[in-house]
Formats: C-alpha cells, sequence, structure tokens
C-alpha cells in the first residue's frame, strides 16, 4: 500500500471520527432539550393542578381520599399444575417416538404440554398475545413501533395549552355570581334592592289591605311603612347579594353599596303608598 493510501485512510478515518463526535454532540444536546422540556411542563402540570385544586376550593368540591386497591388486583397470580394431558412423554428424545418432546415449549401447537389443556378464565388473559402463522404454530405478537419522545413531548405540550385555556375559562365563570352574571356589580345591587323594595311594596298593599277591614290599627300601618317593611327590604337585599351576588373565587368582599340600597328601600316603599293613595283618589 502507498503512502497516498494511507493519507486517504487517515484522512477518512478522521472524517468519520469527526462526525461521530458531531454525532454524539448533537444526541446530547437533542438529550438535554429534551430534559428540559420535561422538567418545564412538569412545573406546568404541578402549576395546574395547585390552581384546579384552588378551583375546586373555591367551589366546594374537596379531593376525594384515595380509595383501598381492589381485591381483583391484589390476588397474586398462581398457575394452576399442568394436567396429564400436557405432561411431557416418558418416552426419551431419540428414540424413534418423541418427535413432540423438542416442541413442549411452542405454545399453541395441539398435544403439546407447553400449556394446560384447560385454562382458568384469569389465566387466559395473562397469557402472551399470539399471531398463528400458517403452519399452525403460534409466536409471539410483535411489539409496537418505538415512539419519539420529540413527538410525545409535543402533544403534551398541546394538551397543556388546551388545559391553560380551559382553565382561564373557569377562572373567568368563577368571577361570576350566580345572580346577574353579565351585569356590573353596580346595576346588580340596584336591581336586588329595587326588587325587595318591589316585594315590600307588595306587603304594604296587603297591609293597606288589612287596615281598611280593620285588622290592623293605623299607628301599626303607619310604622310598617315607614320603617319595618323598607328595613325589611333593605336586610333581605343584603342578604341576597351576600349568598348569590358573590363570585366564587372573588379577592376580599365585593361592594354590597349599603347607602345606596338603605336609600332605595327606604324611598319605594314610602314611595309606593303615596302612588296608591293617588291612584285610589284617582280613581274615586
Amino acid at each position: 500500500m502507498s503512502f497516498e493510501e494511507y493519507a486517504a485512510l487517515a484522512r477518512q478515518l478522521s472524517e468519520q471520527r469527526r462526525a461521530g463526535e458531531q454525532h454524539a454532540a448533537t444526541e446530547a444536546a437533542r438529550r438535554r432539550d429534551l430534559h428540559a422540556a420535561v422538567d418545564y411542563l412538569q412545573q406546568r402540570l404541578t402549576a395546574q393542578g395547585h390552581r384546579l385544586d384552588q378551583l375546586g376550593r373555591a367551589i366546594g368540591i374537596d379531593q376525594p381520599p384515595p380509595g383501598p386497591p381492589s381485591s381483583a388486583g391484589s390476588a397474586p397470580f398462581t398457575p394452576s399444575p399442568p394436567s396429564s394431558a400436557g405432561s411431557a412423554p416418558s418416552t426419551p428424545p431419540g428414540t424413534g417416538d418423541g418427535g413432540d418432546v423438542g416442541a413442549a415449549g411452542v405454545p399453541g401447537r395441539p398435544g403439546v404440554g407447553a400449556y394446560p389443556a384447560e385454562l382458568a378464565a384469569g389465566e387466559a388473559r395473562l397469557a402472551l398475545p399470539t399471531a398463528v402463522s400458517p403452519a399452525g404454530v403460534g409466536v409471539p405478537a410483535q411489539r409496537a413501533a418505538a415512539v419519539d419522545p420529540t413527538v410525545e413531548l409535543e402533544l403534551a405540550r398541546r394538551m397543556a395549552d388546551e388545559a391553560d385555556r380551559h382553565g382561564q375559562q373557569a377562572e373567568l365563570l368563577a368571577q361570576r355570581p350566580v345572580l346577574l352574571p353579565t351585569w356590573s356589580p353596580l346595576a346588580r345591587a340596584v336591581a336586588v334592592y329595587a326588587g325587595c323594595g318591589a316585594a315590600a311594596g307588595v306587603l304594604m298593599l296587603v297591609l293597606v289591605l288589612a287596615s281598611g277591614v280593620g285588622l290592623v290599627d293605623g299607628f301599626t300601618l303607619g310604622a310598617w311603612i315607614c320603617a319595618g317593611l323598607p328595613a325589611v327590604a333593605f336586610f333581605g337585599g343584603y342578604l341576597v347579594l351576600g349568598r348569590w351576588g358573590r363570585p366564587a373565587m372573588v379577592a376580599g368582599t365585593p361592594p354590597r353599596y349599603l347607602p345606596l340600597g338603605f336609600l332605595i328601600c327606604f324611598l319605594v316603599v314610602p314611595m309606593a303608598y303615596c302612588a296608591y293613595l293617588l291612584l285610589v283618589r284617582g280613581l274615586r
């Protein structure tokens, strides 16, 4: 071999070495990127778990305690002893009539003692899957192809993004109260206090009718119209706002607009009484 051939061989080996080192460096960088992506996804999933726990506690759903393991999963698997039909023949190999002895380890072949003739239901489920060949001999099924970790991480990232989107929607829904969720707090408070004042106005009409037939005297009627019914309407609106006007997740106590509610309730009932008097006089 000449010197030029040795030099060419040396250059080829050097190039192969550099290509191997570059491939190793690229593979190491890919593994580092995969580990970093796995750590990042783990942190995201942990944060999502904590956030879901907070949402569950906010709406009154506690995490159920882990239940005891099922008895079906804890029962050990004990194979039954082989039956007489599956026992190996007593004739030693090589005598001419012991041809089935060498195939005793192949499952699926009739008349062979690899498995018992009658398997229990649980044992049949635990048996390996077999693919029957044209010759009738069962062989183990082929294993699934190896998955690409990059593809799996991308799918996990997309699922995490989808979980974040649904979590944000759940948080927006949790920040809305049950009562009039699309209304502003001020408009909700006005509507609640006005509704309670209207209900108190209906009770006021009942008292007026009762006073007309002599069941309620004038002093009691005046006390209920000026103080009793407005106070009942005000506290009723306060309780309704506290019960159904409070979002499931809110920082602090939502405003209830107490001065506004007091003014509305203590004006609606007397004004309703005045409107009733004007209506009665106008009809007369």
